[in-house]
């Protein structure tokens, strides 16, 4: 059995990419559950999103909503979106380089 060659790496290669997939499964499990938070307007436009990158809720102050400058107030929600999507990603790279060690594994991101 010593003299297998490679057939015992490849088998022990096959053991650590399932358990790097449990783990990622769990991680993607748990993301779902944390969130971030992004702001524009100086908090008057509030984005939280979760490790999904799914948008949660979006929370608009009264002060900031004028019937004649609609378009700031798209641009303050694009941003926050923006910010809040860009904060998950980074949550999630941080979290997937804590399973992978660092290491960049194409397919995973």
């Amino acid at each position: 059995m010593k003299n297998m060659g490679g057939m015992g790496n490849i088998g022990n290669m096959m053991k650590q990419a399932q358990k790097l997939q449990a783990k990622m499964m769990q991680m993607q499990a748990e993301l779902a559950d944390k969130t971030v938070e992004a702001t524009a307007g100086g908090g008057m436009v509030k984005v939280v999103a979760n490790g999904k990158q799914q948008i949660l809720s979006i929370t608009i102050e009264k002060e900031v909503v004028d019937p004649d400058d609609v378009e700031m107030l798209q641009d303050l929600v694009t941003a926050a979106v923006n910010d809040a999507l860009s904060k998950a990603q980074e949550m999630v790279s941080s979290q997937m380089s804590k399973i992978t060690g660092g290491m960049n594994i194409p397919g995973l991101m």
